[in-house]
């Protein structure tokens, strides 16, 4: 099998066994209204897969690698995915400035609830949340009737994601999924993105 990574005069061939050593993958758990809404945008370049806590940071994939979107329970499907450029913990203020709608909500108070409500607890306008950012370029959004099924291998005990070598059977089947799912939509593998997003949120947050 032959797939064909960049939809430009630059586009590789690679054969499956060349693509899988390009990436480890990386199962993230996300809400189905961040997903719809995202879906429904269109020409969207990036996304910012956020967490409401903002203790740890994320550090499971390096650029470029893929980071794909299964939905909580029960819609236990992988339903699409992006291209890990980086992760931050960053005030949400300062995340919905740079991202706005890219961040999966219609507005920041729709954002500030949804990060509340996974807190656990009544939004607090005093509080600026300190959220983790997962920065994905080039997301995908398969239809439903294109939703690929989880792994045998993913607990549904899992709270956030779970991290696939492309050694393992199950990384390779999710890849060769992945890839077989998004043939009329050729993706590319540049683990660039966001440069404008850095350059713009680095001149806000306080060092140290």
């Amino acid at each position: 099998m032959i797939f064909i990574v960049a939809p430009d005069d630059n586009a590789i061939r690679l054969s499956f066994a060349e693509a899988t050593e390009m990436v480890n993958l990386y199962v993230g758990i996300t809400d189905y209204d961040w997903f719809r809404f995202l879906a429904a945008q269109p020409g969207v370049d990036e996304v910012n897969f956020w967490q409401p806590g903002g203790r740890t940071n994320f550090q499971a994939l390096r650029s470029g690698e893929l980071f794909l979107f299964k939905l909580h329970s029960p819609r236990n499907f992988i339903v699409g995915g992006g291209f890990y450029v980086r992760s931050d913990i960053l005030p949400a203020s300062l995340v919905w400035e740079a991202f706005g709608t890219k961040n999966g909500t219609p507005s920041f108070p729709e954002m500030r609830k949804r990060i509340a409500f996974y807190r656990g607890r009544p939004d607090d306008p005093r509080e600026d949340y300190r959220i983790g950012c997962r920065v994905l370029a080039q997301p995908f959004f398969f239809p439903e009737d294109q939703w690929i099924p989880i792994p045998a291998s993913f607990s549904l005990h899992i709270q956030q994601g779970r991290r696939y070598s492309s050694e393992e059977e199950d990384g390779r089947a999710l890849w060769e999924a992945v890839m077989v799912h998004s043939q009329p939509y050729p993706l590319q593998f540049h683990g660039m993105g966001s440069r404008r997003w850095y350059a713009h949120v680095s001149d806000k947050v306080p060092s140290g």
